[in-house]
This record gives structure tokens, C-alpha cells and sequence, in this order.
């Protein structure tokens, strides 16, 4: 994809302009591919995950970014923060604290070392700027409902009094257990009563569309139900996390409709994998069906 900056642009748009003036020709004759395309509304606030995009540099990726409309980059490590900020835009998901999906604050054991991590990185996202830094409940291993949130409930509030002070936000993601075998956290209602429970408005959901169709479905109904949990949202065509498109179950201009109505402030994150050779094209296609 080739990008122009703001002032080429501003030439073309002159250009074009003297041309139609003198020739008599209309812009809906102008390939589609050539016209200017219009800007974003601003009810979405637009994100999008690094790791679909492994292959591109991380400088030239923020480039991109930037001129799709795009406000943060997300689920990168402190030393990839400075890169996204030198840019003009965000990390919305930071992470680089705890033992990753399947070793969370579900094991007891690992409680010391997990708080240990997250007090030290905590007050890093909140240096940098940031806001959200994403938990894990880790695998069931065996307990109850009950029994995981007695655990969780345990090592979370430990670090709720560093998370209020730096005011950083603590989201736990929720995932599915057919790609993540025996995750815990794996349904909304689940979440919402950890949070309940922690009683911190610095602990809440990343709430991920792909992962909850899976296993529960409702998305909208759930949306409207549990969205004062949420900090930020993931999306994801679902069958394959492909593009959200007419290729898969979900129609995403609605689920985004369903977010602005409940009054959601934060971040979209798209996090598909594109499918299609061109995959800059696959992104801000699914952004401009976020758009709404």
C-alpha cells in the first residue's frame, strides 16, 4: 500500500479538482480505488494487535497505523512503548508482567512471583503513560467456579492498592478453552463477579468477542449486560479468527452499534488474522466496518 503525506494529498485533492472543473466529470467516475475516502466517525476508538502483523517492522507498522486512522498498538512490551509513542499514538493493551495464559492468579503457588511482577511493571504502564495492563487467570486445574475465585480474588487484591495508585487498570482476559485447554476465566458472567469481588475499579475485562462466541454466544445481550466490567475489547471473525467480514457468523457494524450505545469509551483491538495476500487492505477494511 503506498501512503502520501498530508500535504501530497492536499496537492492531489487540488489537482483533481481543476481537472473535474475543466473536463465535466463527475466523481462517480472516478474508480472507487482513486477516490479520497472519508475519515473515521470518532465513536470507535481503533486498535489493533501487533502480533497478526508479526512480519511487518514495528516503525513502518506504526506508519501505517497512523495513516489508516488507527490510535494505538497494543499487546507490546515495555521496550516497544517508546517506538509506538514516537509516532503520536498509544498502546491500549500493555503487557509484560506475569507467566502468560496459562500460569495466572488461579495457582496460589504462584501468587509471590506474580505479584512481584505486576508491582514492578505496574508502575512502568503508568510512566509511560498507559493505562491497561493485561492479567491472565491461568488454567483451572481441577478447581470450582467457587474455588477460582476465591483464588483469584486472593492474588488480585493484593495488587489492587499499587494499581489505584498508579492508576492502571489490571484486564484479565477473557479466552476460550478450545484454543486455551482448561482456561479458567472463560465466560463473561465468570469474570464479572471476579470483579465484583476485587471491588477495585482497577481491576476489569478484556472483553474478546472471537473468544466469547465460541463459548457462549449472546454477544450483544452480553454487551449490554456486563460492559461496566470492560476496559477494552478484542475482535475476530469466528469461524478461523479471520476477517470480520461476510465470511464469518458475527455482524460486527452492530456489536460496535451495541458498544456506543451502552456509552463504551475504550479501545477496539482488532485482533484477526488476515486471510487475504494484502493484508494492510484486510485491516482497514475491518476498521471501516468498525466505523459506525
Amino acid at each position: 500500500m503506498t501512503h502520501i503525506s498530508r500535504r501530497d494529498a492536499l496537492k492531489t485533492a487540488i489537482a483533481g479538482s481543476a481537472v473535474l472543473a475543466t473536463t465535466g466529470l463527475s466523481a462517480s467516475v472516478i474508480p472507487e480505488s482513486k477516490q479520497a475516502k472519508p475519515p473515521l466517525k470518532g465513536n470507535i476508538r481503533h486498535s489493533v494487535s501487533k502480533w497478526c502483523f508479526g512480519s511487518y517492522p514495528l516503525d513502518e507498522f506504526c506508519v501505517i497505523c497512523k495513516n489508516l486512522g488507527i490510535e494505538s498498538i497494543e499487546l507490546l512490551d515495555p521496550a516497544d512503548w517508546p517506538i509506538v509513542k514516537k509516532h503520536g499514538l498509544t498502546v491500549a493493551m500493555a503487557q509484560g508482567a506475569g507467566k502468560g495464559i496459562d500460569q495466572g492468579f488461579n495457582d496460589p503457588r504462584l501468587h509471590d512471583e506474580l505479584v512481584e511482577s505486576y508491582e514492578k511493571v505496574i508502575p512502568m504502564v503508568a510512566e509511560a503513560g498507559l493505562k491497561n495492563l493485561i492479567c491472565f487467570s491461568g488454567r483451572r486445574n481441577g478447581v470450582t467456579d467457587l474455588q477460582g475465585w476465591e483464588n483469584c480474588e486472593i492474588g488480585l487484591k493484593r495488587l489492587m492498592p499499587v494499581a489505584e495508585k498508579h492508576n492502571v487498570v489490571l484486564t484479565m482476559e477473557l479466552l476460550n478453552t478450545v484454543g486455551h485447554r482448561d482456561y479458567l476465566c472463560s465466560r463473561t458472567y465468570w469474570g464479572a463477579e471476579l470483579c465484583k469481588r476485587v471491588g477495585s475499579p482497577n481491576l476489569k475485562l478484556l472483553y474478546d468477542i472471537y473468544h466469547m462466541q465460541i463459548m457462549e454466544g449472546d454477544i450483544i445481550n452480553n454487551i449490554k449486560k456486563y460492559h461496566m466490567y470492560f476496559s477494552h475489547i478484542h475482535t475476530g471473525g469466528n469461524p478461523g479468527r479471520a476477517e470480520i467480514d461476510e465470511t464469518q457468523e458475527l455482524y460486527y457494524p452492530a456489536i460496535m452499534k451495541a458498544l456506543v450505545d451502552v456509552g463504551y469509551k475504550g479501545f477496539v483491538g482488532q485482533e484477526f488474522v488476515p486471510k487475504q495476500p494484502d493484508k494492510i487492505a484486510s485491516l482497514e477494511k475491518c476498521i471501516r466496518i468498525c466505523d459506525v
